[in-house]
């Protein structure tokens, strides 16, 4: 009696997730791995008889399974929890924190990246002063207590440093902790780094940021960053606090992509998949912040990754412009096609996460 029970349920559980499947529209995208699904493929002869219509198929039924979300959590619990194992996906959780595992330092990887800042600086920079600021992952803080495997980091500062003799070094872990890092997310907290921009302020000559300057808003919208969702393990979000003031509010925004003028926090980013684009918009090749109220006529370049978005407002008090690069998605050999280079300040800021993975610098 209790397996012909047994049988009945599975089959009307298949039955159901079988109809699902069929029935329910299919997702376009994964919010919590924010990534694109797998769409049902286009059968046609020639497809299904050199089997790749079944090989799409498979990455179809694997993305759009009913409840996938679910299942994954169901699937990481059972790992992380009952297996006792120390990852999931790569990522780890300790004291509250989710960090990716980034082992081990790829030496290679960082020469490309020396490679491609050097050409930068003779075609461009030998007229600026030039500054150069590595920003550590969490694992520099959380690895080693979490009992997780790591990258040699002090090995990598120092072969940046003997890499870049023409930049001033600025050495970001003497202002950061752990707790300036989201929870769920790769990212800083930009509420906690008024003393890393003081920092920065501080090597370039300019005035530093005063936390009376501003007034922190938190957005309404609850913060799952990138871990969260690879993680599939339940977190609470984090949430996101805008550092507003006076002469943030003045300033203006020119996208050379779109060609168009916004503010320095784009609330058109609060629907964004990623709430963090709400800070310079997110992932832009080309930027310009304006600054009328600026107390001299400098001028700032800042070649940069993600963890800039952040940051650069904090930095932007004595500057009259201020010009983001991200050369991940705009080739060097044709920024002078955009840019007038004539001896600005240039700041260098980047993630170790990037220098560890640098093929995306171009």
């Amino acid at each position: 009696m209790k397996k012909s029970v047994s049988a009945i349920l599975v089959a009307a559980l298949w039955l159901v997730l079988t109809a699902m499947a069929w029935f329910l529209p299919a997702r376009e995208t994964s919010v919590a791995e924010r990534r694109p699904l797998a769409q049902m493929p286009q059968a046609d002869v020639k497809d299904v008889l050199n089997g790749s219509f079944m090989d799409e198929f498979e990455d179809y039924a694997l993305d759009q399974f009913p409840l996938r979300d679910s299942f994954r959590q169901i699937k990481s619990l059972f790992h992380y929890y009952v297996l006792g194992q120390k990852d999931n996906n790569g990522i780890y959780l300790y004291q509250g924190y989710a960090a990716k595992q980034e082992y081990p330092l790829k030496e290679a990887s960082v020469s490309h990246a020396l490679e491609r800042f050097q050409y930068l600086y003779e075609k461009y920079l030998t007229e600026s002063d030039v500054y150069m600021a590595v920003v550590p992952d969490k694992g520099y803080y959380l690895a080693e207590q979490a009992g997780q495997l790591s990258m040699d980091y002090e090995r990598l500062f120092s072969l940046m440093e003997e890499g870049m003799p023409w930049a001033t070094h600025i050495d970001l872990t003497q202002s950061l902790t752990l707790e300036d890092y989201y929870r769920t997310d790769t990212h800083w907290r930009q509420e906690c780094l008024l003393d890393t921009a003081a920092l920065v302020c501080q090597a370039m000559g300019v005035t530093s940021p005063q936390e009376s300057d501003y007034v922190p808003i938190t957005l309404s919208r609850p913060f799952y960053g990138v871990y969260y969702g690879q993680a599939a393990l339940p977190m609470e979000p984090d949430s996101i606090q805008l550092m507003t003031s006076d002469l943030l509010d003045n300033c203006t925004v020119y996208d050379y992509e779109t060609g168009k003028t916004s503010a320095v926090y784009n609330l058109d980013k609060l629907d964004s998949p990623d709430l963090y684009d709400v800070f310079l918009s997110g992932a832009r090749s080309l930027l310009t912040i304006e600054n009328t109220q600026a107390a001299t006529d400098r001028e700032l370049i800042v070649f940069r990754d993600s963890f800039g978005s952040s940051l650069v407002p904090l930095l932007v008090q004595d500057y009259a412009k201020v010009t983001l690069v991200d050369i991940r998605y705009v080739r060097i050999d044709l920024l002078d096609q955009f840019l007038d280079f004539h001896g600005q300040d240039v700041l260098m800021l980047y993630s170790t996460l990037v220098l560890n993975s640098s093929s995306t610098i171009r």
